[in-house]
This record gives C-alpha cells, sequence and structure tokens, in this order.
C-alpha cells in the first residue's frame, strides 16, 4: 500500500499526524512507498515562507485577536475561504505532476490546504486516487469540508455530529481520534526516568509551549516557581532558544528542581512521569495526553483553533483553565486538593482518549484502497 501523506508545517501536529500513519503502515507493510510532503514548501518555497513563515506565524504570535477575527470569517464562509480556495487551486497543478510521478494507491491530508487541493483535483477528474482527511483539531471548521474526499477522520463522536450538521454525509466520518506515535502507548517505569532527570518521586507539571514555544508560559512557569506547593517542574520549549534562556534564567534563583528541554522525542517519556500537563490546547499535544490520560490545564489558546479546543475539553472535564498566571495556585489547589475532581478529569481523559486511532486509520485506507481497486478491476 504506497501512501502519499500531504502535510503543512504550520505548527507541528499536522506533521507529527502524518509522521503517526507512516509509522503504522510501515510497521505492517515494511516494503511500503511511503512519503510525507510539507505541501506548501514543496509546491513553492516562497509562498510557504509568506503563508506559513509570515503571515500565519507572525500574526499568531504577534496579533492573535486578528488571526482569531480571520478564523470567524473563514467559519461564515466568507472571503477568506474563498480566498484560499482559490489560491489552492492554482497551486494544485504541482501537486497532480507529485501524484502522476509517485502513483500512490491513496492519499492522506493532514492539512486542510493540500485538502483543498485534492478536493479541486478530484472535481475535475484529475485525480481519482481515495483520498482521506484527517483533521487534527477538537471541532470542525469549513477549511476541511470539502466534496469528492473519501473519508474524514475525525476526534471524536461529537465532531462527527458537528460534520454532518455542515452537511457533510455521515458515511465517510470516522471518529477514530487523531493518529498519534505508538511510542505514547506504551508505559515507561516512571522511577527510572525520574533518576535518569535527576528528579523527585513528587508532585511532578509538565509544561509545554507547543512546537514553537508561543503563549503565556514565561508567565506561567514564573508563578510555579512562586508556588507554595511542594512539586518540580518539567518544561518544554520546542523551538523558542530565547525562551528556554528566559526560563534557565529565572531558575536559577529557585529551590524547586525544574527539568528545561527544547525539542524533544521523549514526550511520551515525561508524560508518564508527570501528574499535571500545562499547555497550549493544540489538537496532536491533547490527543496524546488524553491517552497517557493525564489531567491537563490550558493556558494561551490560540484564538480560532485551540480556543474551540479548550471549550470544549473543559466543558467536558477533561481539563481546566488557567485564565489569570496569579491565580496558578488556586487552580492547582482545585485539582489536586480535590480526588473527585482529579479522578473525574483522568476518567475524562479515558472515555476521550483514541489508542488505536492510527491502527484505525490505516484499515480505513486499507478498505478504501481495496474497493478503488475493485472498482478500477470491474471497468478496466
Amino acid at each position: 500500500m504506497d501512501t502519499l501523506i500531504l502535510s503543512v508545517s504550520a505548527g507541528g501536529g499536522h506533521m507529527k499526524a502524518g509522521e503517526a500513519i507512516k509509522e503504522c503502515i510501515e510497521h505492517k507493510y515494511p516494503g511500503a512507498r511511503t512519503m510525507i510532503v510539507d505541501t506548501l514548501r514543496y509546491v513553492n518555497p516562497i509562498i510557504d515562507k509568506f503563508i506559513v513563515g509570515g503571515l500565519y506565524l507572525n500574526t499568531v504570535k504577534n496579533a492573535p485577536i486578528l488571526w482569531g477575527i480571520l478564523y470567524e470569517l473563514a467559519e461564515s464562509g466568507d472571503n477568506v475561504t474563498d480566498f484560499s480556495k482559490a489560491v489552492n487551486k492554482l497551486l494544485s497543478v504541482k501537486i497532480k505532476n507529485l501524484i502522476n510521478d509517485f502513483k500512490p494507491s491513496v492519499i492522506v491530508c493532514t492539512h486542510p490546504f493540500p485538502l483543498q487541493m485534492l478536493s479541486n483535483l478530484k472535481k475535475k477528474g484529475k485525480v481519482n486516487i481515495p483520498t482521506v482527511a484527517i483533521l487534527t483539531d477538537f471541532a470542525t471548521h469549513p477549511f476541511w469540508l470539502h466534496e469528492h474526499i473519501d473519508a474524514y477522520v475525525v476526534a471524536h463522536d461529537y465532531m462527527k455530529y458537528e460534520a454532518v450538521n455542515r452537511n457533510l454525509s455521515e458515511d465517510i466520518i470516522h471518529p477514530f481520534g487523531i493518529p498519534i506515535s505508538k511510542s505514547f502507548l506504551q508505559k515507561k517505569d516512571r522511577a527510572a526516568i525520574l533518576r535518569e532527570l535527576k528528579l523527585e518521586d513528587k508532585l511532578t507539571v509538565l509544561m509545554m509551549g507547543g512546537s514553537l514555544g508561543f503563549g503565556e508560559v514565561r508567565d506561567t512557569f514564573q508563578s510555579l516557581l512562586n508556588s507554595k506547593k511542594d512539586l518540580q517542574i518539567i518544561a518544554i520549549t520546542g523551538k523558542n532558544t530565547k525562551l528556554k534562556r528566559q526560563l534557565e534564567k529565572y531558575t536559577e534563583a529557585s529551590k524547586k528542581k525544574v527539568v528545561i528541554l527544547s525539542y524533544t522525542n521523549r514526550v511520551a517519556d515525561l508524560m508518564d512521569i508527570s501528574d499535571l500537563l500545562i499547555t497550549k490546547p493544540g489538537g496532536m499535544t491533547i490527543a496524546e495526553a488524553l491517552v497517557k490520560e493525564l489531567p491537563i490545564i490550558i493556558i494561551s489558546p490560540i484564538p480560532g483553533q485551540e480556543e474551540r479546543n479548550a471549550h470544549f475539553l473543559t466543558n467536558i472535564g477533561a481539563a481546566a483553565r488557567i485564565l489569570d498566571t496569579d491565580n496558578v495556585d488556586a487552580v492547582l489547589n482545585q485539582i489536586i486538593d480535590n480526588p473527585l475532581r482529579i479522578k473525574h478529569m483522568k476518567e475524562m481523559c479515558r472515555f476521550l482518549a483514541k489508542p488505536n486511532s492510527s491502527e484505525n486509520t490505516m484499515e480505513l485506507l486499507e478498505q478504501l484502497v481495496r474497493e478503488n481497486e475493485r472498482i478500477n478491476e470491474k471497468y478496466s
């Protein structure tokens, strides 16, 4: 089963979902060809730099309210969505050439931009390969919903209802969850990891600011250092080297045990030894934490998709939210000192978790490939 996975490196979650599918396929089919393509960078590096490096990242970092407004405008089907479709229609020509060269059995899209391209190509009859969309957040959005897409993989059953209300056929919506790496399905020895990191067996808080280290991480980190709770901290700063240096400086005057890491491939291990996760609510990070049954405290969601993730998770009881970093201790008290609350949060994580997301998605891909082969044989 040769699989072409089209994504965009806006944040880390879209690419990681693709990597989880690739990992699962290659485990079952060692000889299969599986390729992940950073779509905009492949089509045109200049456009990628403008849209991802400039428009998206700069707006999210420096003017998040503006990003939220654009997100809401796209929700209503106004000019933002139409503009996106028009741009991706123009860019789809090069993707068609890639498809012709690679000749995949199935195509997976983990970002709406390549999905729009495939919808356009399939509508014109230029591509007849099964195409699957994997939504990487906990709410639907019109950017993702297009004609001629064969299947949609969503994070939970509630999203299926949302998608049906947006006129998507129920038959093609599969609430398998966001695909995650198999490393999150393994439980590591807590004592061994604590020793390795020179940490103690006590309340451990894991802080993550997303792959780019955006958000109110600094203020929250300082509040944890000043907390009256007997706790230790693990902070992951992603690609933000400036943030890492700042946190290291704050730590110099603290007696608390602290581990500060940049980008790391050991998130699963760190979740295994943690009692709480404080994070921006990116879809992939949340999916991983749910599988680990790790109670979540949300900070500084990006307006738009992450704000909706936060709304869903707090409403259903899997997460709490810090609105004011001065009140970190108050939120910690409400969770740590309340056995019913911490138990309920873990139970809701377990309820929402989709540990078999990657395997179930791969089985869907296999089914679509078989169906497509039967159709081709019938009409050949």
